[in-house]
């Protein structure tokens, strides 16, 4: 009885702290150069747009990202940093040309996506598609 309250004490434990890892990283902030910030996205805001870019998001970025963009994908716990919260504020007042910055360079967990994804118009739907997670 008591060898199985230590295993639970310390399989409590181990998630908490692995949890704690994985919640409680300081942000570092995310550098993207002025000449990047100002970039302006070239694709008209439609269904159209939208439709690809949840369709380009269905392939590239659910897995971590989550459906609905809140973090929640199925390869986040995995992850060394947190996918974030496409739907928050802070995100969702950067501009188009800081996003398609960062989906282009990655950084640490987030792969460089201007090779897996070469058209920049489909990286431009993407971007319309995270603007409808705006809550």
């Amino acid at each position: 009885m008591k060898v199985k309250a230590i295993i639970l004490i310390l399989v409590s434990g181990f998630m908490a702290f692995s949890f704690t890892l994985n919640v409680d990283q300081p942000k570092t902030p995310w550098a993207v150069p002025d000449a990047a910030k100002n970039k302006k996205n070239s694709v008209a805001t439609n269904a159209k747009s939208i439709a690809e870019g949840k369709d380009l998001w269905g392939t590239h970025c659910k897995s971590c990202h989550g459906a609905k963009g809140i973090g929640d994908g199925i390869k986040a716990p995995q992850l060394k940093t947190v996918p974030g919260d496409f739907s928050r504020a802070d995100v969702q007042v950067q501009t188009d040309g800081s996003l398609f910055y960062k989906i282009s360079e990655g950084r640490g967990d987030m792969p460089a996506f201007k090779k897996k994804i070469p058209d920049a118009d489909d990286m431009w739907n993407i971007i319309n598609y995270v603007r409808t997670f705006k809550k």
